[in-house]
């Protein structure tokens, strides 16, 4: 497996967060759809790490989550 680190233009993409993003200081997870991937990130680290997934993988945990 190779493993490539880098930074990810964060400000061309649309993020929407969870419904159950309150404000509160919950637990948030924002996501935004790009044209073959998925990103993921903490709402409350807009500048931290992001994990890209492929668009099977996002229907499969939003299938296990929403379960």
């Amino acid at each position: 497996m190779t493993i490539h680190h880098t930074r990810l233009a964060t400000l061309d993409l649309a993020w929407s967060k969870s419904s159950y993003s309150t404000g509160n200081g919950g637990e948030c997870v924002e996501f935004a759809a790009a044209a073959d991937h998925v990103h993921i990130r903490d709402s409350k680290q807009a500048d931290g790490p992001v994990l890209t997934i492929g668009p099977e993988a996002w229907a499969g945990f939003v299938g296990v989550v929403a379960g």
